[in-house]
């Protein structure tokens, strides 16, 4: 924008407005010869304004999200297809990436997926297809036991820890992978039944400067069901919101924990990438809440390095 505008400065200053015939210029021709340059120039600046801004969208592409939700092997939460819905509405409405929404596990992997030739939808027309290379970042809904190689297994760590892209996981991610102890790792921890069922419950924020925090106040009921998570530890992950404890039945048989810890969001690194849960999300009507819906957005921007947020771990 600055080159075109000098050129249009330019241009002014090589007009020359000539006099009348009969004399010097008058009042009228001289100011109706200035509006005209005048005009000019704004024009010739505005195009390149709008130029420069079109050269700026194109130059900085969207973020890929894969959205992941296999539940072949498991209960099938009824909110995981408006849960991936509403994550994808989210990145486009926000501009902030785009999402590949599957229910299968056919991409996770880095190696090429190849077909046999001739099964394109044309002749001589090969597959679309796209594998791990292709994001940045995973929105993970699965549940329990998913079929993955010991290659696809490697290549989904890899993905986070060697490549350094973002795993953001809802609700039911906590159930997956329990015969993979380098799943529950990279994680962070493990669902421990849900001893309450679904009701309310009061989440604390741990911390309010984290970005998928900022939004929330200090304290927030949410209907849902919640989660209690073992096999975690305040050394290696940072919670960012837990359950206020004082509000919670403990007398519940199947309530586990005796140190009133029960994390309801957190954030961790593993290698290079970046890793967030929470344990929300298990209506579909809980996806219309914006107060979940920010809490998410915010938490893969984080994972794809769009915003910063300290995923240091510290003591409760």
């Amino acid at each position: 924008m600055t080159e075109d505008f000098s050129r249009a400065v330019a241009v002014v200053r090589s007009v020359r407005l000539q006099p009348d015939r009969d004399g010097p210029p008058k009042g009228g021709h001289y100011i109706l010869g200035r509006l005209i340059v005048c005009v000019a120039v704004a024009a010739v600046a505005m195009t390149g304004a709008a130029l420069g801004g079109h050269q700026a969208q194109t130059a900085a592409p969207r973020k890929q999200v894969l959205a992941w939700a296999d539940v072949r092997n498991g209960y099938q939460h009824d909110s995981i297809s408006h849960a991936v819905a509403t994550i994808e509405r989210l990145g486009r409405e926000s501009g902030a990436y785009d999402t590949f929404i599957r229910t299968d596990s056919q991409l996770i992997t880095k190696h090429p997926i190849t077909f046999p030739a001739g099964t394109g939808i044309a002749a001589g027309e090969q597959f679309n297809v796209r594998n791990l290379n292709d994001f940045d970042a995973i929105f993970f809904f699965g549940v329990r036991e998913i079929d993955l190689s010991p290659e696809q297994r490697a290549d989904l760590l890899s993905f986070v820890k060697d490549d350094g892209k973002g795993f953001v996981a809802a609700h039911s991610a906590a159930t997956a992978f329990f015969s993979w102890p380098e799943f529950g790792e990279m994680l962070g921890g493990r669902f421990d039944e849900h001893p309450w069922g679904i009701t309310d419950g009061t989440v604390v924020v741990d911390d309010p400067t984290f970005p998928a925090m900022r939004h929330l106040p200090r304290t927030k009921v949410f209907h849902d069901e919640l989660y209690q998570i073992k096999e975690f530890s305040r050394e290696k992950i940072r919670v960012l919101a837990h359950l206020d404890a004082s509000r919670l039945d403990l007398t519940r048989p199947l309530v586990h924990r005796t140190d009133g810890d029960f994390p309801a969001a957190w954030a961790k690194t593993y290698g290079r990438g970046r890793v967030f849960y929470s344990i929300l999300g298990h209506g579909a009507d809980d996806w219309d809440n914006p107060a979940l819906q920010q809490m998410y957005l915010q938490a893969i921007r984080w994972a794809l390095r769009l915003v910063d947020g300290d995923a240091t771990p510290h003591a409760r």
